[in-house]
């Protein structure tokens, strides 16, 4: 008993330590996104902007590159805000509903895998129109066994395939594939939950627009609030995928629907099922990056793939700085090879229309990565003989991020913005190492994550 109080007021004192921190970070952050401000003005860093107007900075080959690109980012960011804007999610579908197949792999998730398939067996979707596909991907733990007592309580709704050995999660999802029997498909992560209207609103696209091959769920962070990493990650994946997908929504080409939630049309899959089954990269099996390249394949048949934002799923992220960067790396690994294989057809009449928009927006997403290598080394040799270049550099951050939380604030309406603003520093000092890390290593193929 006496230990039961004690293990108590030691989580009672963290969680208030935890609430203490919280607002004291809710204070001293706007403070000093002041205290940068006004630091701006008197060192005069806004005018490195608007000296992007300026002809004389384009007198040398190496400013006028790092300001065509500084000027183009801006741009196209100006448009992005406007077609955000302008995003609207589709309806809900009316009228009798379709066959739907949902397929959850799962490798040593534990108990994770339960609440995943019973927030789709607990879903907002007749029952006689809904199918569930668990695979146990080989797992070590207990993972089976879960999937096993839900099939049980559910037989006439789940399919439970148990795999005797790890296969990959490409093999798992096209295990669920070719058993599956819907006109619509929806992949879901096994650390992942949905909503109760979740399956309605993720299938509406397809149902509505036959040029749409696949839609791309919300994907919001389920441990939010668990510590300083997965609050930050709760901003930052609101302010990358929401904004950026919804953006990409509106000409249909969401250059990636997640794992966490998808759905797909049939026909726009399985003439390509094997193909992207077995995908290879510099002569090395993929086995990493399945999402991505799912999206590659189905873009490249000329279907629209497009964001529903009305479609939410709530996913595990990392909760430690380890697995954090190993998340990222697999993700920037796979993000290097699908980009390349993007560009094999983006130049080709893969569709009839809306093509001018991806290109642009390729380039400016993927030639972010070797201005910022190559400009990097040239920053710190400046800031060793310039020493005042480090104060500009680190209030220019600090007001660029709190500038784009303008899109987290729209959406959630609360003060969590700040963690999106103390990720661009945590980012830079200690993820940037990442994506040259992931470039220089493309050919590593490990899921990294268990």
């Amino acid at each position: 008993m006496e230990v039961d109080l004690t293990v108590g007021k030691k989580a009672k004192l963290h969680r208030a330590s935890r609430v203490t921190m919280d607002q004291a970070l809710k204070i001293l952050v706007p403070l000093m996104l002041l205290i940068f401000a006004v630091i701006c003005v008197k060192v005069g860093s806004l005018s490195s902007y608007l000296r992007l107007f300026n002809r004389i900075t384009y007198a040398t080959p190496l400013m006028a590159m790092g300001a065509s690109y500084t000027l183009a980012f801006l741009v196209l960011q100006a448009v992005r805000t406007v077609l955000w804007w302008r995003y609207r999610p589709y309806p809900l579908p009316a009228g009798p509903l379709p066959l739907v197949t949902v397929i959850i792999p799962a490798y040593n998730e534990g108990a994770m895998v339960e609440k995943a398939i019973h927030s789709v067996a607990a879903s907002d979707y007749p029952a006689g129109c809904l199918e569930i596909i668990c695979i146990d991907d080989g797992s070590l733990d207990d993972t089976w066994n879960y999937i096993d007592r839900s099939q049980k309580a559910w037989p006439h709704l789940i399919k439970a395939i148990r795999f005797p050995k790890n296969r990959g999660k490409r093999e798992a999802l096209y295990a669920g594939l070719t058993r599956g029997r819907g006109e619509y498909f929806v992949t879901l992560d096994s650390d992942s939950v949905i909503e109760p209207m979740t399956l309605k609103h993720i299938i509406a696209p397809l149902l509505q627009d036959p040029e749409v091959g696949a839609v791309a769920g919300n994907v919001k962070v389920y441990n939010r609030t668990t510590n300083f990493i997965t609050r930050m990650l709760w901003v930052r994946f609101i302010l990358s995928f929401d904004f950026l997908r919804a953006s990409q929504s509106t000409y249909g080409f969401v250059f990636c629907t997640p794992g966490a939630l998808s759905a797909y049309r049939r026909q726009s899959i399985f003439p390509i099922l094997e193909k992207w089954r077995r995908q290879k990269f510099l002569g090395v099996s993929c086995t990493i990056g399945e999402d991505r390249a799912f999206t590659n394949f189905v873009l490249r048949r000329g279907y629209r793939t497009v964001y529903q934002r009305s479609a939410v799923v709530h996913t595990l992220v990392p909760e430690t700085y380890q697995s954090l960067c190993r998340m990222f790396l697999r993700w920037d690994r796979s993000n290097f090879r699908e980009s390349l294989v993007q560009l094999s057809y983006m130049f080709t009449r893969y569709r009839k229309k809306q093509r001018l928009m991806p290109i642009l927006d390729f380039f400016i997403r993927e030639l972010e990565f070797p201005f910022v290598f190559f400009f990097l080394p040239l920053l710190l040799l400046n800031v060793v003989s310039h020493p005042m270049v480090l104060l500009k550099f680190v209030t220019g951050i600090g007001l660029i991020s709190f500038f784009l939380t303008f899109y987290y604030i729209q959406q959630e309406r609360d003060m969590d913005f700040i963690y999106g603003v103390l990720y661009s520093y945590y980012a830079i000092l200690l993820l940037r190492w990442i994506k040259p890390f992931a470039f220089f290593t493309l050919r590593n193929g490990r899921w990294l994550t268990r």
